[in-house]
């Protein structure tokens, strides 16, 4: 049904966006400051478990545009090659340091999860980066391609939960190492950007690879 090429490279290149400094893993991060592990790896599971969300609105919307028209799924999957180029340079260009913001008075760790998730489902941004990054994995010669955005969709969740998990568990460490290594977090920005441009890139032209 899936490929391990297209496994491999799906989890390479989520692993790598995952773990890139940003609002949901700097909020990991300051729960675990401010209120320890479990706040932490609360608002952990609600920023992963909010990614089946995003995985369903996909789902039902490139599964019907596939039914609709052949051409018009690869012109998505030509937009969202673009975008994602779009999006490492700007990930590049832009890479400056985060800082670790306030995580706000303490919350009992449910409070925690039901914030995270919600704002995991309200970010229109995570919707629109599912939309592009989907489609370039999928294959429809490969059998169903809603069967196979479904099993892409939970690899995913699964790797947020794990690596924001580890996050989680290592808050306090991460959060001084963050504060002190302001090269190494440009340069895992700029990696990352580096990672999306190449994935558009090889993926806009496949019989090219």
């Amino acid at each position: 049904m899936i490929s391990l090429t297209q496994i491999g490279l799906f989890s390479a290149a989520s692993v790598a966006l995952i773990f890139t400094p940003g609002p949901d893993i700097i909020y990991v991060v300051t729960r675990g400051m401010a209120q320890g592990r479990k706040a932490a790896l609360a608002a952990a599971a609600g920023f992963g478990l909010g990614n089946f969300v995003h995985t369903l609105f996909a789902v039902i919307g490139l599964s019907a545009l596939l039914m609709t028209s052949a051409t018009a799924f690869q012109i998505v999957k030509w937009l969202g090659a673009a975008y994602l180029i779009y999006l490492g340079i700007r990930m590049i260009r832009s890479a400056a340091t985060a800082s670790l913001a306030d995580a706000g008075p303490p919350m009992a760790p449910a409070a925690v999860f039901r914030q995270s998730i919600v704002a995991n489902i309200l970010n229109p941004k995570v919707a629109v980066f599912f939309l592009a990054f989907f489609p370039q994995f999928v294959d429809p010669g490969q059998g169903s391609p809603r069967l196979q955005m479904v099993l892409l969709g939970t690899l995913f969740v699964l790797l947020t939960l794990a690596c924001f998990g580890l996050v989680g568990m290592c808050a306090g460490w991460i959060g001084q190492w963050l504060r002190q290594n302001s090269r190494m977090e440009t340069r895992i920005t700029k990696t990352a950007g580096c990672v999306l441009i190449a994935l558009g890139l090889s993926l806009a032209w496949p019989h090219q690879q």
